[in-house]
């Protein structure tokens, strides 16, 4: 028979709270409830979603002196310090001394609540990033006492959860990672930058995250967001944590997201996942004729450009593949016979469509082979002077009317076409690699790219399996203008010792639901593309979040590019 398990309580039955009472009954807890507000009736019942001996563990309570059985009592009220240092103190006059007082605060001074909360060596961090975490941070202060800290760690481990134990820092390290990105993301959209649905969309097929950063938003709620991002804002001085003004706004007007049936999408709906149609944006394009795409040409012979030649030739495309000479236009076509060759052995394709594919690919190192293509690629080296020279000869070499597109991951596309002397011609097309696996393109018209290109270029895409999203013509694009300083704040957030490479991994995929930590995917990036990219981020805004960490640039300097070179932010055997 099992030992029985401490009381638990849980003042505040909102999506953490919530979701921590369900863990705890769920491990056998019983679970003392206080909700505040004036619904926790209903709070109650839809967080019992438990097997019916759990749900009879949980009991709501309505008084304070209720939770004095409790050993352990998590407060998971608003973000306001103000709320929580009255919860607290109303907790250390109910309950017992010895009772643990676990403090939710994902911004907010642990060390300052400790000290409102009447019993200093008592209270302990306890934040979950969302409601579905996998981890907890355990904050402790100076004042924390060591038994104190060992009991909550116990209850953690106990109800299933991993956890990581930090200082009391500003945002610990989910919130101070997580929210700097989300807010940028509604600065994107508020811009018009891209549409809500595409900027959601890039960061879930090019990134892997479970939600975008707006459906996320509207999970954490816009008013607890900019609750977080206040205490953010004023704790660091930094402006990037500023709430941006839509969210704001949101906020204000009771857009709350989720739990309030509105926020970027609509929930209202049968299925309460019905998204709320935004203002067309480019406008409409259905009165333009979208032209057919039947023969490509890629220049280049990396991986790139043999990921994306692949793709094409698998769609049924003919497809020239341009190199500096025959030899390396040869190796980049066997590259592509190898790996439709494991595709074939995985069951993904079979034998007679990977010889069709094959035989549409064409390998030749004279440029001057796609000029009567109807879409020429460029997927080269990273390089602007490079990529506008190229786009020159191109743009005398294709025939007119030919779409021409730059593979860039964050350099300016109206430079390209300006280069190209023809630039209604010229778009962007980032494909991620792995190009054959990957689904996301972003699709980067400039502003002088002819709208029926755009239109092609996104049916193309489309007819290829793959999911466009449109965004301006902007450093970075959607995925790397959101993904890259968070990674540099990543970067920075280890310099300064607070955590290491190995915490700040596990709290960002086990906490958050990252597939990947940001140290993991900088040296899967390549640590000196990272740092290029991140001085073009930079280079465009100036911006002191962009600046790239200088730990990054010491590691580049030192030869340890990531995985490639066998060393980055970890060492590969």
């Amino acid at each position: 028979m099992s030992a029985p398990r401490d009381t638990v309580g849980v003042v505040g039955l909102g999506a953490i709270g919530g979701a921590f009472a369900i863990r705890a009954a769920a491990a056998g807890h019983p679970v003392l409830a206080l909700d505040p507000g004036e619904r926790a009736e209903e709070r109650l019942r839809q967080l019992l979603d438990l097997t019916p001996e759990a749900r009879g563990r949980v009991r709501l309570v309505t008084g304070w002196e209720e939770l004095a059985p409790a050993a352990t009592v998590l407060e998971a009220v608003p973000e306001r310090r103000d709320t929580k240092a009255e919860v607290l103190s109303a907790l250390d006059a109910a309950c017992p001394a010895g009772t643990v007082l676990a403090c939710s605060a994902a911004a907010l001074s642990l060390t300052g609540l400790a000290a409102a909360s009447g019993r200093p060596d008592r209270l302990v961090g306890l934040h979950l990033a969302l409601p579905t975490a996998g981890l907890a941070e355990i904050g402790r202060t100076v004042m924390t006492d060591d038994a104190a800290l060992r009991q909550v760690r116990g209850l953690v481990e106990g109800i299933g959860l991993a956890q990581v134990t930090v200082g009391d820092r500003a945002g610990l390290i989910s919130a101070a990672l997580l929210f700097g990105f989300l807010n940028q993301a509604v600065t994107m959209y508020d811009q018009r930058l891209a549409g809500r649905d595409d900027i959601d969309a890039a960061m879930r097929y090019g990134c892997g995250l479970p939600l975008g950063p707006l459906e996320l938003l509207d999970l954490i709620g816009t008013d607890t967001a900019c609750d977080i991002l206040d205490v953010l804002a004023a704790r660091s001085g930094e402006s990037a944590f500023q709430p941006a003004r839509r969210l704001r706004h949101m906020s204000l007007a009771g857009l709350l997201g989720r739990k309030s049936g509105r926020g970027f999408y609509d929930y209202r709906g049968a299925d309460g996942r019905t998204p709320a149609p935004e203002p067309a944006w480019p406008a409409a394009t259905t009165d333009r004729a979208v032209r057919a795409v039947r023969s490509v040409g890629i220049v280049g012979t990396g991986t790139m450009a043999t990921g994306i030649a692949e793709v094409f030739a698998k769609g049924g495309i003919t497809t020239v593949l341009v190199g500096r000479t025959d030899e390396r236009a040869k190796s980049a076509w066997e590259a592509v016979a190898t790996s439709t060759a494991r595709a074939v052995r995985r069951g993904k394709l079979t034998e007679a469509d990977r010889e069709a594919a094959l035989e549409r690919l064409a390998p030749t190192g004279e440029l001057d082979q796609p000029a009567d293509c109807d879409l020429v690629i460029e997927a080269i080296a990273e390089d602007l002077d490079v990529k506008k020279r190229l786009f020159r000869t191109l743009g005398g070499l294709c025939r007119p009317g030919a779409l021409l597109a730059t593979t860039t991951s964050s350099l300016p596309v109206i430079e390209c076409g300006l280069a190209s002397g023809r630039p209604e011609d010229v778009i962007g097309l980032h494909f991620f690699n792995p190009a054959p696996l990957m689904r996301l393109v972003e699709v980067i018209p400039s502003l002088a790219t002819s709208p029926q290109h755009a239109d092609t270029a996104k049916e193309l895409c489309r007819s290829l399996g793959k999911h466009p999203v449109r965004c301006m013509d902007r450093p970075g694009f959607i995925v790397n203008a959101l993904l890259f300083p968070y990674l540099n704040s990543a970067v920075r957030l280890t310099e300064s010792h607070y955590a290491d490479t190995d915490e700040i991994d596990d709290v960002m995929k086990r906490g958050c639901g990252y597939p990947l930590g940001p140290f993991e995917l900088l040296d899967i990036i390549g640590l000196d593309i990272s740092l290029s990219i991140q001085h073009v981020l930079h280079d465009a805004d100036r911006h002191p979040r962009t600046v790239p960490a200088p730990l990054l640039g010491h590691l580049v300097a030192a030869g340890r590019a990531g995985r490639k070179s066998g060393a980055g932010f970890r060492v590969y055997g």
